[in-house]
């Protein structure tokens, strides 16, 4: 069995840190779109036909990354085939290791060089972290994005995308901050968490805030998903996206007309929720009015 190491840094390898993640500014790609999927079943949603459809469609070319999932080096490919098939795409290409020398050939990212989308499955984002964060995956993954590529996953495959990682420690995804921090980074200054709704989770995120309030925090439910690109977030899918950014938002709040106002806790114990079509400016930390 192959057993993850530590990577080394090397001068052509060195840590992916954006000017946004510098200046604590919260965005995405500005050409590339990121799909952060909050879990549970998504094959009856419009969640995946939109991944395929800003891959190219038909003639897209889509990478899967299990490595979430993947114990003891075994993949489970069978269960990948179902149910991509059931997403629409029955053909794609399966990358994994958790070797760090293989992890920065030529040959092991040449996929990626060639894909339009990429696709990272749940499970334990930690195992992600480990096999690729600041490696030759990482670099073409965020090339992948400057060339108009899309970037999808759920749950794990969800938090990955971001700056910071909820529930990133190898003892149990109950520990909010953990013994891995830090995402990829597609997303600046910001933190997902999934199955928020399902499992009732929309308090944990508070742990990371009170200690990090310059992040942006982001609960997604399952069966929905987040789709950013540069500074705007849309929501898609069929539950609710929760938003903590120290404001609280509703159609029947005006924030200018304070006899209407509700009685709201204090802004370090905010959150609200936007449904699919709800529209977000990351930047500015606002909705979209429509």
């Amino acid at each position: 069995m192959l057993k993850i190491s530590f990577v080394f840094f090397i001068t052509l390898l060195l840590p992916i840190v954006s000017i946004a993640q510098e200046n604590k500014i919260t965005t995405g790609n500005e050409n590339g779109t990121l799909i952060a999927i909050g879990g549970g079943d998504i094959g009856h949603t419009n969640i995946m036909k939109e991944f395929r459809k800003l891959a190219g469609g038909d003639s897209a070319k889509i990478v899967v990354i299990p490595t979430a999932f993947v114990r003891n080096n075994e993949i489970d490919t069978l269960l990948l085939k179902r149910n991509f098939k059931e997403y629409g795409i029955p053909n794609f290409t399966v990358l994994h290791t958790n070797d760090s020398i293989e992890v920065n050939t030529d040959d092991f990212v040449k996929p990626i060089k060639e894909a339009t989308g990429i696709y990272f499955t749940g499970g334990r984002h930690w195992r992600i972290a480990d096999s690729y964060l600041n490696t030759k995956v990482h670099k073409e993954l965020l090339k992948l994005l400057d060339r108009g590529g899309v970037i999808a996953g759920s749950s794990a495959g969800a938090t990955i995308q971001g700056s910071y990682l909820a529930r990133g420690d190898t003892k149990n995804n109950q520990i909010m901050m953990g013994d891995h921090e830090i995402g990829f980074g597609f997303i600046s200054n910001i933190v997902i968490d999934q199955h928020v709704l399902s499992r009732n989770r929309q308090f944990d995120m508070f742990t990371i805030l009170e200690k990090k309030p310059e992040l942006l925090g982001i609960g997604i439910d399952e069966s929905t998903a987040i789709v950013v690109k540069g500074d705007i977030l849309e929501v898609i899918g069929e539950s609710y996206v929760i938003i903590y950014d120290k404001s609280f938002w509703s159609i029947e709040h005006n924030p200018f007309d304070e006899e209407t106002q509700k009685e709201l806790p204090n802004k370090n114990q905010l959150f609200y929720f936007l449904k699919s079509g709800d529209k977000y400016n990351l930047r500015d930390r606002k909705v979209i009015r429509n």
